[in-house]
């Protein structure tokens, strides 16, 4: 079978993907579309494609409104960040993934409120006698 065309170098790269890489792999899936993985050499190729040079991605900072429905959608599905990938469009688990963990957990305790119950913090009750 042989090596896919998409992602062949003499050597593997490590690190970070290259502008010239990138472009590969999209000329790649344009020729072959998104369903063909299993041509593809590597899941690194298939990663890079879904988390990072998909057309349909939004780019830039979650919105206010994006905050309250993953903030939501947590609530109810824990930590199932596909299913709730799923409800915002253009964005991937990973994605939310990395900006629950970056981000709204922090907003949420600063707000009191536990990220894994989404219930209030109990009170440190310090009572002076």
């Amino acid at each position: 079978m042989g090596r896919s065309p998409c992602c062949e170098k003499a050597h593997t790269n490590k690190g970070a993907w290259t502008m010239e890489e990138d472009q590969r792999l999209v000329a790649y899936i344009r020729a072959h579309g998104e369903g063909s993985w299993r041509s593809l050499p590597k899941a690194s190729c298939r990663l890079r494609w879904i988390n990072y040079l998909r057309p349909d991605l939004k780019r830039g900072n979650f919105t206010e409104e994006e905050d309250d429905i993953i903030i939501k959608l947590h609530g109810l599905l824990g930590n199932k960040w596909s299913q709730i990938a799923g409800r915002l469009p253009g964005r991937t688990d990973n994605e939310i993934k990395n900006y629950w963990n970056t981000h709204i957990k922090r907003k949420l305790l600063a707000r009191g409120i536990d990220p894994q119950t989404h219930r209030a913090l109990a009170a440190s009750s310090s009572t002076c006698s």
